[in-house]
Formats: structure tokens, C-alpha cells, sequence
């Protein structure tokens, strides 16, 4: 069998093309919730988003790091964590948040400063942690990515959407209010579509390699979960606010990490495969843990 860090997915053009329209219509549907009102409000009482961005961008890159220097995986598998480690919260946190009785509308907030964020901390994060573990810092040195290109796919596929969507619900609110929940259900359906595509194109890799990542992605989705509980017990939030930053730090926007794992990384496999199964665990793991913690909040 070959090396994973030797083989790159198949993976079409028009493939990715689609993933990126399908990502920016989630992004919209997003900020069709929001309004610049949420903003302001938040500004006023920042501690919770500033604790869940800290969260996100410090904290579970710090946490992936340590992970890849205690398990040493194979390059371009410690590479995949660090990428998803480094990308801005996945939308569906905003659901599995309302199904644990959390701050959904903090969630929403969350998602979208994150996306914000992700312009700077993204590019950053991957070329800070990947280069401290020698292993990614082969790739990185081979491929030459540039934090500037990325800044720029981010800012296309998430910060205009955003701008978008938040126009609308400001000028047009009834329509936004109609369009919200279809567009969000028929972007997720879509999306986990692609992803279920994207397994079959390369079945046989999968099968062969997905043992490789498989407790990888678990072990560290929860550290990702249980970084953001510590976090906002630290920072003293209620229970309220805990369980947004909790469940925003554990979902990861993984459909960002496959477009940029195919359009600057040649769809290298360790990383694909780490993305493609965060894409499906996360969706497990985050709803498993809403169950729960709906059912303490009920208990109480």
C-alpha cells in the first residue's frame, strides 16, 4: 500500500468549484440570523465571544498541537489536524447549540466574528503550528504555501457571503425570515451530499487509510470539545453561554478545510481524510452532547 503522505485524491475542478458555491450559500443562510443590531449589542458585553474566539484560535490550535507531538501521525495527518484546528467554527454548531439549550443566538455571533476572524487567524494558525512540528513543516516548505492566498479564498467564500446575507435581512426581513430555514437545510443536505460523493470517488483510499485517522479525529474532536468547556469555565460564563462555546469550538467549518486542502494542497490524502471524517464525526459527536446536555438542563 502507498504512503498517504504520497497520494493526492481525485478530485475534479468543477468538484471543487461546487464546494465552494455550496460554502458560500451555508455562510449566507448564516447571516441571514443576523443583524448589524446583534453586533453592537454584543460589543456592549464582549466576554463571551472574546472568550469563544480565544477559544477557537488559541486554545484548540494550541491543544492540536500538543495532540500531533504526543501521537506523532504521518505528516500529512498531523497537517489535516492542524488545518481544521485553525478553521473558523462549521454552522451546524449553530443548530446542535439550540438542541442543547445553549446561547444559539451567541452561537450564531460566534460563527460569524469567527468567519471574520478566520481571514488573519487561519492562515496564521496553519503556518505558526505547522511549522513548529518538522514533519508539516516539510510540506509547507515543499508546497510554499502563502497565508495571503488563503486570506483571499476565505474572504470570497465566507466574509462576502456574510456581507450578503446580513444586507438582505436588513433591507428585505420577511424574505430573509422565509429563505432562512430551507436554505440552511437544503446547504447541509448538500453539503453532506458532497462529502458521501467525495468518499466514493476514492472508496479504496478510504478504506485502506481511514484506520489511520479514525481515533486521530475522535480523540481529538474531543479535546476540541473539552478545550471549550474548560475555556468558558475559566472565563466564568454561565451554563447559558458555556454550552455555545463549548459546541463552537468542537464543530469545525471541515468544508472550508477540504477547499483548502484541494485547492492549496492537491487534495493531499492524510489531510482529505482528516477533513472528510471531521466533517462526519463532528456532526455526530456535536449531537450526541446537545442530547446530553438538553437532558441536565431538563434535570435542574
Amino acid at each position: 500500500m502507498s504512503d498517504i503522505d504520497d497520494i493526492f485524491l481525485n478530485f475534479s475542478p468543477t468538484s471543487l468549484v461546487v464546494l465552494n458555491a455550496v460554502l458560500a450559500i451555508v455562510m449566507f443562510s448564516v447571516a441571514l440570523d443576523l443583524k448589524t443590531s446583534d453586533f453592537a449589542r454584543l460589543m456592549r458585553a464582549p466576554k463571551p465571544v472574546l472568550t469563544g474566539l480565544v477559544s477557537q484560535f488559541v486554545i484548540l490550535p494550541a491543544l492540536t498541537f500538543l495532540l500531533v507531538s504526543v501521537m506523532q501521525p504521518r505528516a500529512s495527518i498531523a497537517l489535516g489536524l492542524i488545518l481544521v484546528a485553525a478553521c473558523p467554527g462549521g454552522n451546524i454548531s449553530n443548530f446542535i447549540t439550540q438542541r442543547a439549550g445553549g446561547n444559539a443566538a451567541l452561537s450564531v455571533s460566534m460563527t460569524a466574528f469567527a468567519t471574520i476572524g478566520a481571514i488573519l487567524f487561519t492562515p496564521l494558525n496553519i503556518a505558526f503550528w505547522g511549522g513548529l512540528y518538522e514533519p508539516t513543516r516539510a510540506i509547507l516548505t515543499a508546497i510554499q504555501i502563502a497565508p495571503r492566498d488563503i486570506a483571499v479564498t476565505v474572504t470570497l467564500m465566507l466574509i462576502l457571503p456574510l456581507i450578503l446575507g446580513m444586507a438582505l435581512n436588513s433591507m428585505r426581513p420577511q424574505l430573509a425570515g422565509r429563505i432562512r430555514r430551507p436554505l440552511q437545510n437544503l446547504s447541509m443536505v448538500i453539503f453532506l451530499a458532497f462529502i458521501v460523493l467525495a468518499l466514493a470517488a476514492n472508496w479504496d483510499f478510504f478504506l485502506g487509510y481511514a484506520h489511520y485517522v479514525a481515533l486521530l479525529v475522535v480523540l481529538h474532536n474531543t479535546v476540541a470539545l473539552a478545550g471549550g468547556y474548560a475555556t468558558a469555565t475559566v472565563a466564568r460564563l454561565s451554563a447559558y453561554d458555556r454550552r455555545a462555546v463549548t459546541i463552537e469550538t468542537g464543530i469545525q467549518n471541515s468544508g472550508l478545510g477540504l477547499v483548502l486542502i484541494f485547492g492549496f494542497f492537491g487534495g493531499l490524502g492524510g489531510m482529505a481524510v482528516v477533513a472528510a471524517f471531521w466533517g462526519i464525526w463532528h456532526a455526530i459527536s456535536g449531537i450526541a452532547l446537545a442530547r446530553v446536555m438538553s437532558r441536565v438542563e431538563a434535570q435542574r
